[in-house]
Order: C-alpha cells, then structure tokens, then sequence
C-alpha cells in the first residue's frame, strides 16, 4: 500500500528475502577490528503487553512484523519496565538508572532537562542522531489533574480518576491510519530514513517514540480527561483472533488486595461488566497493537529498500503494557504481568536469529547496549547491563567488568492510581511485590511457572521465601527510605502547587479528573487532604 499504510504480504515477501543470513562472517555489534560501528534504530512503543511477542499471547492478534523481528532476531520473553507508567520507565531507559536514583517519581517528575542520555553520548562520539514522536522522559509534562492525583494518593480518601473503560469503533474496513499522530512521525522516520540516512558517511542512531497502543481520552472524563477508549477501526479489528481472547479472572472485591481496590476504584472499574464488554476492551486493544506493528513495519520496510537494513540493529520495545481489564482494571501502573511485563525484541547483523532469551532484563539495560553496540565505554555507575552478551549467546561465559548481570530485575512505581509506593522484585519463577514501609501493607508473592495469571499470593505460605526475596531488595534499594522520601516530596509539591492558586484552590481542586465524585461532597475531600497535610512521622506539621 503506498504513501506509508502498512505493508502488504509481497512487501513482506520481500523483507523476509533481504532478512535471510548469508555465507560469511557477519559483523557483531560491539566487537572492534575496523569493522565499521552499525547504525541503530529503536521503535519505543506506548503500553504494548510484552507477553503478546511470544506464545501463547501471540495467538490473539496477527503482528507481522514483530513474528519477523523474532524470526530474524532475538526475543526476550521476561523484559520488564523499571516504573510502569510514562514519564518515569522512559527516564529509566534514557539514563540506564533506577526509577529511586533519578528521583523520577511521577509523569510530573522525571529526568532533568539538560541529563546526558546515550543518545547525548552517541552523538558526542560521532553518530548522527534523529528523535521522532514521543519521548516523554524529562519533568514538567502531563495533566494538572495527574500531577495532584499522584502527590495526594495517601490522603484519606477513594475518588474515581477515570473514565470508565470504554471502545469506539471508527471508519471503515479501508480505514488504516486511526492513530493519525503516530503514522505523521511514522513517515517523518520513514523519509528521514530514504532521503538522509541512506546518504550518511557515518553511523546514525534514530529514535521513532509512538503513542498506540495506549488508550484514547475520554472527553466526558473531566480536566484533560482521562484515557479510557480503546479506539480502533474494523480494519484492524479483523486482525483479532475473538476466539483466542482470554477472558481474566477476578476475585470478589472484598477479596482484592487492598492496593489493587484502590487501583480499581480509581480506575472506576469496580462497577459491573459483561464478559462481552471485557472481550471487546481487550480485542480493541490488540487491534491497536496490531497498528502498531505496521508502524514498525514501514520502518523496517524503509531500511530494507534503502540497504541500510544489512548494517543497522533494529530494536523494538515499550514503556509498560496494558492489563487491559486482567485483575480488574485497565491502563498500567501495577506490577502485575499486563502492565510491567514490555516487549524487546532485537535483530541486524551479528544478532541470533530465532533465538528466544529467558533471562530477566529490563529497560534500563537499553543505555549500556547502546553504548556497547557504538563501542563507547560504558559507565560503572549505571543500573543497567548491556545486553550484547546475551544477544551473542554467551551469558554465561562473559563478566563485564562490573561483574556478571543480576539473575534479578527491580521495578518500582510511585505515581498515580495507587496509594502506596509499590517494589518488585522479579527473578526465577519467583515475583516478590512490596508496599511503602513493608510491614503496613501487605506483601505479594506470586509463583510465574504455577500461576502465570498472578490470581493467588502465596506470601502466608511461603514466609521463608519472602525474606529471602526481601534481602535481596533491601540489598538494592532502601525501600522504607524511598517511600518516605516520596512521601515527603508529594506535599511539599502539592503545598507549593495549592499556594500558587491562592483564592482558586477550593474551585480548581473540585474540578480536576475527579471532580464527579469531588463535588458531591467538596468539603469532606478538603478537610481529609488539610488533615493530611498536618500529618507528620516527625510530629511538625507541613502548614
């Protein structure tokens, strides 16, 4: 299809033709010896579920060229993000540093302007670089109504912050370009690739940053909405496989963990829904995956055509998933699989073709490979690993000279939506999830290989197993520290957000996202967040 739609299956065809290996040595990305330094390119996606690259997920929505990308490449099947929300996993990524050393608490607070990200680095050591669409790794962006819904997640009370989740089915069978933001940026790649790339004398790194597969605003949501429709047209839709989608289970809500009602209720998902309305959220949210794919696809597609394919490392991956209404609720910002599992899938010259890594990794892992792909020394103070050595097969054998990679990954969350600062701890089959202190909020501990869907915690049963589990976190992170720490930030923040309104405050706090729960009872909200204010560990108050 011409003018950048998504690539028909002789196009494909032809990809799958240029992608096949050919005899002789194949040049590996960070190995030396005058070999010239291969070009990158990382398609980073918006709320992608990771487990949709791999079976069985992958058998409810068709994705070309993700299966292309795995069959010509490597897939890592437990890739997961430092902080699963925007702002924050994005930071992780560009700094190669943990969410707690960055302090990128919310989609408010994030990487200070001028840090020095690969990309910087890159550049400084002679490639040319080029960003399209959405980066969203540095402070200062995002709603008003997200912002103050994160600094007042420990007031006393249980407002709706969201549109109930809800689809929209738009156009017609020939209708392809639905995320029409995103295919603008997806061309702009695309051209930068056929008219500037191909012309270069020297290695390119190119960022193409998109927004699908997250949900669309709601207008009905309140100030700035929120982002609660899953909107695709039947062209995409008809890349669904309805019969291979999983409908979740839920426990009753008097059986939720308390974090997880929070969540629900917020997320305005403890209300009745069908199991067809449950099908139908999720099958749009696939076909969204679905136009996602295709955008990656017109980037291979361009690399292919232009020759620049045999020399470029091609890597695609997301922010965070979706649950997509797994344990009742929809959107991220959870530990559970849906939303802090990503996909990462890698392919080009010298990677492994076929070749399926189960090793834990996570995002902030993206900085040392950069930098070991453009053969720039890598600094000891990251949190990340590069990830060439397991590309290359040889996990085992090599020890970088920060010494062999954790057989762990951390992530950790403390915005929105949840009232508590949240710590994962992922390794083995194990997933050790934590709360605030550690004590006040009860711990979660989940078996993968028994229970993939996350439905029962085994933390009573197994107490020995938490310990462990927990040693090891506080081996890496202070965690009652940490959510002090953000404790104390979010009223300071909010103190200084409240003071900058003066007279306004009482008329702009009703009206934020929450504001059909907020106004039925407007000075009850106010009384509990003045009560919170004046709380304090130390006994002083904050007003």
């Amino acid at each position: 299809m011409p003018g950048g739609g998504p690539l028909g299956w002789a196009r494909l065809v032809l990809l799958l033709v240029a992608a096949a290996p050919r005899a002789g040595a194949r040049p590996r990305p960070g190995a030396s010896g005058g070999q010239p330094r291969l070009s990158v390119v990382l398609v980073a996606c918006d709320s992608l579920d990771g487990r949709l690259t791999f079976y069985p997920g992958n058998q409810t929505v068709d994705l070309p060229f993700i299966n292309f990308m795995k069959r010509y490449g490597t897939v890592f099947l437990n890739a997961y993000t430092n902080s699963p929300i925007c702002c924050p996993s994005r930071a992780a990524m560009w700094s190669g540093l943990f969410t707690h050393l960055t302090e990128s608490w919310n989609n408010f607070k994030g990487l200070d302007p001028g840090y020095v990200t690969w990309m910087d680095l890159m550049e400084k050591h002679g490639y040319h670089t080029q960003k399209y669409g959405k980066l969203d790794y540095t402070s200062g962006h995002h709603s008003v109504s997200n912002r103050v819904e994160a600094w007042t997640r420990d007031v006393d009370f249980l407002l709706r912050q969201e549109g109930r989740p809800m689809v929209n089915l738009t156009g017609d069978r020939k209708h392809v370009r639905v995320m029409e933001a995103d295919w603008r940026n997806t061309d702009k790649a695309v051209n930068w690739i056929k008219n500037e790339a191909i012309n270069l004398t020297q290695p390119f790194v190119l960022y193409l940053g998109l927004n699908l597969p997250h949900p669309y605003p709601s207008p009905y949501a309140g100030e700035n909405f929120g982002s609660s429709t899953f909107l695709t047209s039947p062209y995409w839709l008809e890349k669904v496989t309805y019969e291979a989608i999983k409908i979740p289970k839920w426990s009753s809500l008097s059986e939720m963990h308390p974090v997880d009602y929070y969540s629900s209720y917020t997320k305005n998902c403890t209300g009745e829904f069908t199991k067809q309305e449950v099908r139908n959220i999720r099958a749009f949210y696939y076909a969204m995956c679905a136009e996602t794919d295709a955008m990656l696809g017109e980037v291979i597609s361009a690399l292919r055509d232009t020759g620049l394919l045999k020399k470029t490392i091609v890597i695609f991956t997301a922010d965070h998933g979706e649950l997509a209404m797994e344990h009742r609720q929809f959107y991220k910002m959870s530990m559970y699989e849906g939303s802090s599992h990503v996909p990462l899938l890698v392919m080009g010259p010298g990677i492994k073709s076929q070749q399926q890594i189960p090793n834990v990794v996570s995002l902030v892992d993206i900085y040392p490979t950069m930098l070991d792909i453009a053969r720039i020394p890598v600094p000891q103070n990251l949190s990340g690993y590069s990830l060439i050595p397991l590309l290359h097969g040889k996990a085992e054998n090599v020890v970088s000279p920060r010494g062999h990679r954790p057989s762990w990954v951390l992530s950790e969350f403390h915005g929105c939506n949840v009232n508590s600062s949240v710590y994962m701890l992922r390794t083995g089959k194990w997933k050790y999830i934590t709360y605030s202190d550690g004590h006040s909020v009860l711990p979660q501990l989940f078996d993968l290989t028994a229970d993939p869907d996350e439905l029962t915690n085994i933390a009573v049963k197994f107490p020995a197993m938490v310990h462990s589990l927990d040693k090891i976190l506080r081996s890496i992170i202070n965690y009652p520290k940490v959510s002090s720490s953000v404790q104390d930030y979010n009223k300071r923040q909010f103190i200084s957000w409240k003071q900058s309104l003066g007279q306004n405050y009482s008329n702009v706090i009703a009206n934020l996202r929450w504001h059909q729960d907020w106004l039925k009872e407007p000075k009850k909200y106010e009384n509990a967040i003045d009560k919170w204010l004046c709380q304090s560990k130390t006994g002083w108050k904050f007003l």
